[in-house]
């Protein structure tokens, strides 16, 4: 398929995004599976369209563009899973929202099944894309419960990156909250609260889970600057006008520079 040159173009990663069919990463598996078009033709990856003057499809459906975005907050509970459908038949976040209101909107980045806190809903790529990439630093915090406390010397290995799954973490911001105690004279529990500025499937289970320590529970308390103690678990608000501009505002992080004489 022919790259688009006309003025307005954009890659169809971004197009389908903003259009809230998935979000850039996902949109490129559709385009790889060859369900996308642009003007009849099977669409490739890299290639670009404008659509006041192009057709792109997926599935045979015209794309386009939604006349307003839309942005919810949803306290997920626990025993939930963010994506739309699941072949075990479990419960989903869309399923706490009504059908007028999930349609079009995808979950910004994903909550383990067990775990719970806060989730962006959206249909605006460009926004999800700056909030879930790490290079452009929204950090997530998050309120975790460990079997026993971990020491000293274990929380600084956590706190500088550890190795999981052939890559290092990057660092976190970890601080004791409120111990708990154990039940006839066992080892007690404690609470953490951990920053990250990245979001690997179950990282924080594994971090603690390699230095002895298991997570009981696990929520995320805040995403970047927003918070919101008051929502109940299993229901949802609109964001402010306010809260969607601080996260309009996130910036790209420029890479690290690589030495020239780096070897391998």
């Amino acid at each position: 398929m022919d790259s688009v040159t006309s003025s307005g173009s954009e890659r169809l990663q971004k197009i389908l995004s903003r259009a809230g069919i998935a979000s850039r990463r996902a949109a490129e598996q559709l385009i790889r599976e060859g369900r996308v078009t642009v003007n009849g033709e099977v669409a490739e990856i890299g290639g670009k369209a404008n659509l006041a003057v192009d057709s792109v499809k997926v599935d045979g459906k015209r794309v386009t563009l939604p006349g307003r975005n839309r942005y919810l907050l949803l306290n997920k509970p626990s025993g939930y899973i963010t994506t739309r459908s699941d072949p075990e038949g479990r419960p989903t976040v869309f399923d706490l929202l009504p059908p007028q209101v999930r349609r079009r909107l995808f979950a910004v980045g994903r909550l383990d099944f067990d775990t719970e806190g806060l989730l962006l809903l959206t249909d605006d790529g460009d926004l999800a894309h700056r909030v879930s990439h790490p290079r452009h630093g929204c950090s997530k915090s998050y309120e975790v419960k460990v079997h026993g406390r971990p020491s000293p010397e274990s929380i600084a290995k956590l706190r500088s990156g550890i190795v999981l799954g052939g890559r290092r973490t990057h660092p976190a911001k970890i601080q004791p909250l409120a111990r708990s105690r154990g039940r006839r004279g066992l080892e007690s529990n404690s609470w953490w609260r951990i920053e990250l500025t990245e979001g690997r499937t179950r990282q924080i289970r594994e971090m603690f889970d390699r230095v002895g320590h298991q997570v009981l529970r696990l929520r995320r308390v805040a995403i970047g600057p927003l918070s919101d103690a008051r929502l109940r678990k299993g229901t949802y608000r609109e964001l402010t006008e306010r809260e969607v501009e601080l996260f309009s505002g996130l910036e790209a992080q420029p890479r690290p520079a690589r030495g020239r004489n780096r070897r391998s």
